[in-house]
């Protein structure tokens, strides 16, 4: 008895160690500022790979990691969110790269369930744009701290403390530089590292594929090599300082202060110094708060979510992965756990960790890990899985649909395969799909935020699933949730249908704002409210 207990002390000590080693982050941004090359260009720092995927030039172009899908690499997008681990110096990253198109913002939203902190990447030229403010939003409204990262300063863009000044405005947050651009937009040659007063300067690779060398200077010496540039960066930072613009630890985390870096991610300039402030300030899982609002401790006994699921990673098996955030205990694989939404046991015997597309056996992993499980048919995004103590954890909200379109089958003689992968898409969380006895298990109607989702929907079903699919879009552009008193009152009105969803919500589309006016006007007591919940 008491060796047993010896041993739950040391797997508890254990735990709670590796755990504090944990840093696990998203990047968000608008479209096109770099997000993709950034992830790679950590990865590169950081040793996971030998050269970055993206380089300039037609005959030596390659992919980056985190992009690995057909279509990704076909519009140098990122469409769906893909997960990367790795060691750098004593801690374990955890990078959840995110779709950048906004048609993808649920997607995003249910990754930043998954993480602990935030980089938030800013074009130099283009400084806030909405996408980026959107997705600020969520990360206050989740209390994730954030990191802000200036990238892309190797070309023309914004003055550096009219950025800090936007930054202040329009986010309410207080931006703290640790580094300053030594050159202009456009003329990036260094950073002077504001708490060490040293200048950092940088030297291009071809291509940015390697990672770029990096010689520290002193004041002296950074002044002799590039003279008023180095007086304008100093003379600037002193001016932060005297502004309060000095990073506090205690400011960041409560989510009054956002630290500040300067980089351009292509050229592999200042990728380095993101690595060492992720190590330094970002911190590590902490108690996650479960549904009912008591908080599950690190050492608690196993238990974790699923926040997102995909299938096609791998062609040759045409499985499907579940990708679970560990929230506490010591995930091992072969464990039983229960699914908390039916109360069944669910098996880890196949337990995988993804790399991008690349997938390894994995046997362990700890809080703040990414785990993905093979084949749950069972599993849903949300859904909480659980060893020995209950627990489940909020549901993850789904976002207003905006584009409705009916689906079917080009081919009716593949009818099984249309269905299974309906049912899949839906699973996984591409798009919404809706049903009614109207319209019939063959015709149901897919209901997306973007109208991108539609396309994925559509490539998927025709590679995926060998069942090509034609869609007709609806002229509906507002989805309200109803109850089932008012189907049929809704349905006799004009413009307006009534659907159910998966989770047993009901939805009224409407063609219009004013449509959903005028029913109110007509039943004032009709109950709709916003299906984003």
């Amino acid at each position: 008895m008491q060796h047993g207990a010896l041993s739950d002390v040391r797997l508890d000590t254990d735990i709670v160690s590796e755990t504090a080693r944990r840093r696990s982050f998203a990047v968000i941004s608008h479209p096109d500022a770099g997000k993709s090359t950034l992830t790679e260009a950590l990865a590169l720092h950081a040793h996971a790979i030998t050269e970055a995927g993206h380089i300039n030039g037609k005959s030596g172009r390659r992919h980056t990691v985190s992009d690995w899908m057909e279509m990704e690499q076909a519009r140098g997008i990122s469409i769906t969110s893909a997960s990367l681990q790795f060691e750098y110096r004593d801690a374990v990253i955890n990078l959840l790269d995110t779709p950048g198109h906004a048609d993808f913002s649920e997607d995003t939203y249910r990754v930043l369930s998954a993480v602990d902190a935030a980089v938030m990447l800013i074009d130099a030229a283009k400084g806030l744009e909405a996408q980026t403010m959107k997705l600020f939003a969520v990360c206050k409204q989740r209390g994730i701290p954030l990191i802000t990262v200036i990238n892309k300063w190797d070309r023309p863009g914004l003055d550096p403390l009219a950025l800090m000044d936007e930054i202040a405005e329009r986010t309410g947050l207080n931006p703290t530089p640790l580094t300053w651009p030594v050159g202009v937009a456009g003329d990036f040659r260094g950073v002077l590292d504001r708490a060490t007063g040293e200048y950092l300067r940088f030297t291009g690779t071809a291509g940015g594929a390697h990672i770029a060398p990096q010689e520290v200077l002193d004041d002296a010496s950074a002044f002799a090599r590039e003279g008023s540039a180095w007086s304008t960066a100093v003379e600037e930072s002193e001016l932060l300082g005297a502004s309060g613009a000095d990073h506090s630890q205690e400011s960041f985390l409560a989510g009054v202060s956002t630290p500040v870096l300067f980089a351009s991610a292509v050229r592999n300039f200042g990728v380095h110094a993101l690595l060492d402030v992720l190590v330094d300030l970002a911190p590590s899982p902490g108690a996650r708060a479960a549904a009912d609002g008591t908080p599950r401790a690190i050492d608690a006994p196993f238990s974790a979510f699923v926040f997102k699921m995909q299938a096609g990673m791998d062609t040759a098996h045409r499985d499907r992965l579940a990708f679970v955030r560990v929230c506490s205990g010591l995930f091992e694989r072969g464990m039983v756990l229960t699914l908390a939404r039916t109360g069944r046991t669910f098996a880890t015997k196949y337990a995988q960790q993804a790399f991008g597309r690349e997938r390894t056996v994995i046997d362990s992993a700890y809080p703040g890990d990414v785990v993905g499980l093979v084949n749950g048919s069972d599993l849903r995004v949300g859904d909480t899985l659980y060893l020995s103590k209950h627990v489940e954890f909020p549901p993850l909200p789904t976002f207003a649909p905006e584009h409705f379109a009916v689906v079917r089958a080009r081919d009716a003689g593949r009818y099984k395969q249309f269905r299974r992968g309906i049912d899949q898409l839906e699973a996984e969380g591409v798009v919404q799909v809706l049903r009614s006895e109207l319209r019939g298990d063959q015709a149901p109607v897919l209901a997306a935020v973007g109208p991108m989702q539609f396309e994925v929907a559509e490539h998927r079903m025709a590679h995926d699933f060998s069942s090509p699919v034609r869609l007709e879009r609806l002229s509906y552009t507002r989805a309200m949730t109803t109850t089932r008193e008012w189907v049929a009152t809704l349905d006799a009105e004009h413009g307006v249908e009534v659907l159910h969803r998966h989770d047993g919500a009901l939805l009224a589309l409407f063609s219009d704002i004013w449509r959903i006016s005028a029913v109110r006007r007509a039943h004032p007591d009709v109950v709709l409210a916003d299906p984003a919940a």
